[in-house]
């Protein structure tokens, strides 16, 4: 029989809804519950797409005995990490400080009533193993602790929830920025870079695509430093970028990445496939190939987000939460190949493409095979005295036929939630695409994305609404949610030139600033002023798998602040920066973000202004053939006499007229502006010589797909 979970909207709730276990959702009933009953809450919190998670689901929540203990001694609740990331984060950072460090998920915690934690978690067997106490065990110890040692439990959960509401609440005085802070960045990043594989550290490897983004930001400011203050930084990035597109975390066959690689090599995934990591990697190749022109990055961006376009895309306009790893109850079923299979489904062609992606009779994984290329393409054409465009041409023949008996496969299972934050960078990064690559394809995807949020996930008072799952919206959003959607619909303005979405930015901005912004001091709470108390409220500065909501908050301020030429923004926006540069010289490594909102203080920042009397196209030729590079100091506005000036651009445009019909340009910055540019010639020969001044690279190549 169902529990409570089948009336949620949740993925990974509804996998729960016919657990034996009397699960709740997390709410007023759950918690009114704990403290009529009088008894200890347990805290489950997953999402759809866990291993972990799967496996104790069935080996201790299917498990009748587990399930009946439960039920009689405990209240009982699952969480769903990516619809409530606030519960995650306190819970997280409680079981982390309990254990001494190390968290994961599944998170397993246990509550008072009160909702204050005096143990916790992630993983156990449903019996003891391996030197891990069994879950049962675990139950008995705990429920015998809160019943025969309540004072102490109490007064330790106490203690718990003062030490994290403290460290939550901690911080320095606010600081101004400076270059050291992005050259002892790099330096760190230089140390624990693997200088083999590419990637930070060694296994499980994540692909950090912001630490990546940021080494790109920190190489344009010292391109051709040898003295010692950073090195080797576009060797780190573009080592990155190749081996992990060659290796099995990619896929090769429908494009995307796996969520991170439990090897240094990149080449045995975990499987499951999020939508955050696959925007913010398209975006980090996408740029890669604005700033160096190599086409192998074009290529992978494109595959990355046209997995995107066709597999994660709801019929409404938005983006998918994630894949699942498992299908039929295995790891990875779905991707990998045996040889036999490879063979069988490409005749002739067979033993070339199995030597060119690595597949064996033996495997590479358990005995079946990861597709990955031990080598790129060119080099194993050279190596095989094969032409390289026969090559590839082979290889993409061979790929569309293994995908199309994979697509015969059960898939993964999908969380279709569609989520603000999320989605917010899928259409940044296809913003991004979209003015690389002058595509009106990805500039639609981006467009409808952000269309389907604007319309969908807000309330009635227009506040948005983190999650939305078939036809409802529901949870109020937090700080990322605002901070990424500002900071998208800016790359939008930036991709097509309508003026709405700055209309729009203006107002999430004002909300943002009335809900979240720190009345008594600088920076932006998690959750708004409007939420319901939890045990704390803190300032998220340093990123996860996705920005912080703090860095990106300071980003999109910096943006639209000068695109709009307000002051008040860009100010908002260096506090915020300043209140965390205290805890950036402390841990660097883990704010990427944040410092490249430092390096956009840094530097003087261009806003260029091109007026027309009217839209004949040449603006936009002219601002995109200039946007194509890598351009990250670098703003474009467009105004045309004939249409009426919308309100949040009436600082940056007033009284910047098209002089003598003809398209000029007005180079602004520190909010003052150069003595008009007047003609399509000058206009060219300035902006070139200009971008050249700054750093900034010639034009890439036009790209080409395989």
């Amino acid at each position: 029989m169902p529990n409570r979970l089948a009336a949620e909207s949740s993925p990974y709730l509804l996998q729960h809804a016919n657990n034996p276990v009397d699960w709740h959702a997390w709410n007023d009933e759950a918690l009114a519950r704990a403290k009529v009953e009088d008894r200890p809450i347990f805290l489950s919190i997953g999402y759809a797409a866990c291993h972990w998670c799967h496996v104790m689901e069935h080996e201790s929540f299917e498990n009748p005995a587990i399930a009946d203990f439960l039920n009689r001694n405990f209240i009982s609740i699952k969480v769903d990490r990516e619809e409530r990331p606030d519960l995650d984060h306190i819970y997280m950072q409680a079981v982390m400080a309990l254990r001494g460090g190390g968290g994961g998920w599944p998170l397993s915690a246990f509550l008072t009533p009160e909702q204050e934690i005096f143990f916790g978690g992630t993983y156990w067997p449903p019996t003891s193993r391996h030197g891990m106490p069994g879950f049962d065990h675990v139950l008995t110890r705990v429920l015998e602790a809160f019943r025969e040692r309540r004072d102490e439990i109490s007064s330790h959960a106490s203690a718990v929830t003062a030490h994290l509401r403290e460290s939550l609440a901690a911080a320095g005085p606010p600081l101004a920025a400076n270059d050291t802070l992005l050259v002892g960045t790099a330096r760190i990043l230089e140390r624990n870079f693997d200088f083999q594989n590419g990637g930070f550290g060694s296994a499980p490897k994540f692909p950090h695509p912001m630490d990546l983004t940021l080494l790109m930001r920190i190489q344009s400011r010292w391109p051709n430093s040898d003295s010692g203050r950073v090195v080797r930084l576009r060797e780190m990035v573009e080592l990155s970028l190749a081996r992990m597109a060659h290796g099995g975390i990619f896929d090769h066959l429908g494009g995307g990445f796996a969520r991170y690689s439990v090897d240094a090599e990149w080449l045995v995934p975990h499987f499951e496939k999020m939508l955050y990591d696959n925007a913010l990697l398209a975006g980090a190749y996408v740029d890669a190939w604005r700033a160096w022109g190599v086409e192998f990055y074009s290529v992978i961006a494109r595959k990355t987000l046209d997995y995107l376009l066709r597999d994660m895309r709801d019929a409404a306009g938005g983006f998918h939460s994630s894949e699942d790893a498992d299908s039929e109850g295995e790891e990875g079923k779905f991707y990998v190949w045996s040889h036999a299979e490879v063979l069988d489904t490409l005749g002739e062609d067979g033993p070339m493409i199995c030597k060119l992606y690595d597949v064996s009779s033996s495997g590479n994984f358990e005995g079946q095979n990861i597709l990955h290329l031990a080598q790129s393409m060119e080099q194993f054409a050279q190596n095989s005295g094969i032409d390289h465009k026969q090559l590839r041409t082979l290889a993409r023949t061979a790929r569309q036929k293994l995908l199309e008996v994979r697509n015969g496969r059960v898939r993964p299972a999908k969380d279709d939630k569609v989520l603000v934050n999320w989605n917010a960078l899928a259409i940044d990064a296809f913003a991004k695409a979209a003015i690389a690559f002058d595509s009106n394809e990805y500039l639609v995807a981006a467009t409808e994305s952000a269309e389907f949020v604007w319309s969908n996930m807000r309330d009635k008072a227009g506040r948005l609404l983190h999650v939305y799952r078939r036809g409802f919206a529901k949870q109020p959003a937090f700080l990322d949610d605002y901070s990424f959607l500002i900071n998208a619909f800016v790359s939008l303005y930036q991709a097509g030139w309508d003026n709405r979405w700055l209309e729009r930015c203006k107002i999430l901005t004002e909300q943002m600033i009335a809900d979240f912004a720190d009345p008594t001091d600088d920076g932006f709470f998690y959750t708004s002023s409007n939420s319901p108390n939890l045990l704390a409220r803190w300032k998220d500065l340093h990123d996860s798998s996705i920005p912080s909501g703090n860095s990106m908050a300071a980003v999109s301020l910096l943006r639209l602040g000068l695109l709009c030429q307000n002051e008040n923004w860009i100010d908002r926006g260096r506090r915020t920066v300043e209140r965390s540069v205290s805890g950036l010289q402390q841990s660097p490594a883990a704010a990427a973000q944040m410092l490249s909102a430092v390096d956009m203080l840094l530097d003087d920042r261009l806003l260029v202004v091109l007026t027309m009397p009217t839209d004949d196209g040449i603006a936009k030729t002219v601002a995109r053939k200039f946007q194509r590079r890598w351009s990250p100091h670098l703003e474009f506005l467009l105004h045309f006499d004939d249409r009426p000036l919308p309100d949040v651009l009436r600082g940056a445009v007033a009284n910047k007229p098209s002089i003598n019909s003809q398209l000029t340009a007005y180079l602004c910055e520190s909010f003052a502006c150069r003595a008009p540019i007047v003609g399509l010639p000058a206009i060219e020969s300035t902006l070139e010589k200009l971008l050249i001044e700054r750093r900034i690279l010639a034009d890439p190549a036009a790209p080409k797909t395989i």
